[in-house]
């Protein structure tokens, strides 16, 4: 067990620096703390520091889990002693008295967290569609059509309305100024494509997909949203609100049978928009294989009344942030158009080679 401790407590290090970088000190400190501090003899303690499968965030993402769950206390008022010490009561407290409080409610509500660890964090990061709306911009540039989005893992399905939100990239607006939801990242880079963006139809898988009008959904993935950082709660609640108002539900489906059954059939006077925002890397290896096999499969068939477009924002194993890679078909052109922060503080545009 001592190996495999050692790699539980590597992620809570891990997940640490993360924290801090992405502006979430006090989570970070959650992460510091369990990392350092949690002994086998526990139940929650034994089932964390003895984790099966790979606890890191690019696997199981254990820290969160727990930093999920016990926000997700504080939220329900089911811990008062660890709630006067959550934000906005955080500023001044010791090291060990946020530990005695974590170990008090970990003890008292064993079976609460023992059930969500079960679980993978989702927090459905809404600022990813500032790296997301200039690649659909980018398609509408060079088709002129009307876009169809296919969205896979999208959790609530709060990055499908991208034309619901009131978008400032680099200057240039998208979207109604009375939305809810204002999104302005930093933007160093080339302007975004100034043109019009129709978006004709929408949908989105997840194998655990949340029901944005569900009171007890909603819940739980607002817990999985750092505590410390109220713009980004206050903001997913507004987007949660959209997203219920709307007639779009996330399918629950394997992300390859949808993929096979979204791209059966062209969509003919479409231009059809595969996308993921730090999703792809939680498929298994063989599936995620097969799912770009499917899309690669459709950009064969794809004609110019019906192209197909992939997107992504994911992980390369490149700094800064993450790539922001589209391809587009019939002509199968591939580029690096930027790169993002990972939760679209900032978004580096490159634009396609002219």
């Amino acid at each position: 067990m001592t190996r495999k401790t050692d790699l539980v407590r590597d992620a809570f290090h891990r997940q640490y620096e993360a924290c801090e970088k992405l502006g979430s000190p006090f989570t970070a400190r959650i992460c510091r703390l369990a990392g350092q501090r949690l002994h086998p003899g526990g139940t929650v303690a034994d089932a964390i520091l003895g984790w099966q499968g790979d606890a890191s965030a690019l696997g199981d993402s254990v820290p969160l889990r727990l930093c999920g769950a016990l926000h997700a206390l504080v939220m329900a008022g089911k811990s008062e002693a660890l709630a006067a010490l959550y934000p906005p009561h955080h500023e001044d407290i010791s090291d060990d008295d946020l530990w005695r409080a974590m170990a008090t409610a970990i003890n008292a509500h064993k079976a609460f967290i023992l059930d969500r660890l079960t679980g993978p964090p989702q927090t459905n990061e809404v600022r990813r569609v500032g790296a997301t709306l200039p690649m659909f911009l980018e398609v509408s540039r060079q088709t002129g059509l009307p876009l169809v989005l296919s969205e896979v893992g999208a959790s609530a399905g709060l990055n499908l309305h991208p034309d619901h939100y009131h978008v400032d990239l680099g200057g240039m607006s998208r979207g109604p100024e009375s939305s809810k939801v204002h999104l302005a990242p930093k933007w160093p880079g080339r302007p975004a494509p100034d043109v019009p963006l129709s978006i004709a139809g929408r949908a989105g898988c997840d194998l655990l997909p949340i029901d944005p009008g569900n009171p007890a959904d909603r819940d739980r993935m607002l817990s999985f949203i750092w505590a410390d950082q109220a713009d980004r709660l206050s903001r997913t609640r507004a987007a949660l609100d959209i997203a219920a108002a709307s007639d779009v539900r996330v399918e629950k489906a394997d992300a390859i049978d949808w993929l096979a059954r979204r791209t059966a059939e062209p969509m003919n006077g479409a231009a059809h928009v595969i996308y993921s925002t730090i999703a792809w890397q939680y498929i298994p290896e063989s599936a995620s294989a097969k799912g770009e096999e499917i899309i690669r499969a459709a950009g064969a068939r794809a004609t110019q009344d019906a192209p197909l477009a992939w997107a992504r924002m994911e992980i390369d194993g490149k700094t800064p942030g993450t790539g922001l890679i589209l391809i587009l078909w019939p002509s199968g052109e591939e580029h690096l158009v930027g790169r993002a922060d990972f939760h679209g503080r900032w978004i580096d545009w490159h634009g396609w080679p002219e």
